[in-house]
């Protein structure tokens, strides 16, 4: 059974010039240990189906369940089973590494000893061990984004979802964050669903890519298979492949027609 299915997922957005339609019809089948990567231009409405998948925007058709646990039906069970990392991130510069770790493990119900017993192991396992007593202000970029992923896990989710996590980070910090999303497969087989533009970090981190556009997934596979199906070769950069699939450049003559899910 998959931990994360959906099934003709959408959300309408009102406006004054009439009806949004963020996401139309959205299709997805991701099983339990995957890094899945979520792909597409600007507007093509990866963050909503995030924001969907965790209940912080109600559904306007479709169906999804993440972990066993319906999103219309049961959608605490849904919160109990994800963790969520925005784009702009959830720190607060005034508290310490630890009291927002502690702060975040009460609110999932932990007592305060576990709680804090929960910060100090996260803060050793994301490399935030010597800095608990540091106020989130005068930590790094790439230190900010840790505790950002720190407080996603405070409460052991199957499911992370991370939305463009390294957006402003520096190379070093970068490689350092996909091993670390590496090491939460690897080590704990917790299923990491994350949005990205870097095309690169997409093609190393991603077990399975999404390509979604204008609502609607059209595309789906490893890299290599998108790769060789919308490029031509598999040696062919991603970036090709992308610009193919999503139609800013022309395919190539021999490449497969595109296959448009959900219309």
């Amino acid at each position: 059974m998959p931990i994360i299915s959906t099934s003709g997922l959408a959300r309408t957005f009102d406006s004054r010039n009439g009806p949004v339609h963020a996401v139309r019809s959205v299709d997805l089948t991701i099983a339990a240990g995957e890094i899945v990567g979520l792909l597409g231009p600007n507007g093509a409405g990866k963050t909503t189906t995030l924001r969907m998948l965790t209940t912080l925007l109600a559904l306007t058709g479709g169906a999804a369940t993440v972990a066993g646990h319906d999103l219309a039906g049961d959608p605490a069970g849904v919160r109990a089973a994800c963790g969520y990392v925005a784009q702009s991130g959830g720190v607060d510069p005034y508290l310490t590494v630890r009291e927002e770790l502690v702060t975040q493990g009460r609110l999932y119900r932990l007592s305060r000893a576990d709680a804090t017993a929960r910060a100090a192991e996260l803060a050793r396992g994301l490399g935030l061990g010597e800095l608990l007593d540091r106020k989130a202000a005068t930590l790094s970029g790439g230190q900010r984004r840790r505790l950002d992923i720190a407080m996603g896990l405070v409460h052991r989710p199957p499911v992370l979802f991370l939305d463009e996590p390294t957006t402003g980070l520096d190379p070093g910090s970068r490689t350092d964050l996909w091993d670390l999303v590496r090491g939460l497969r690897d080590g704990d087989g917790t299923t990491v669903v994350l949005t990205t533009h870097y095309l690169d970090e997409a093609d190393a981190l991603a077990d399975r890519l999404i390509v979604i556009d204008r609502g609607v997934v059209v595309a789906e596979g490893t890299p290599a298979a998108l790769r060789a199906e919308y490029a031509g070769s598999p040696a062919a950069s991603l970036q090709d492949a992308f610009l193919a699939i999503t139609g800013r450049a022309p395919a190539p003559a021999d490449a497969a027609p595109l296959s448009v899910q959900g219309l």
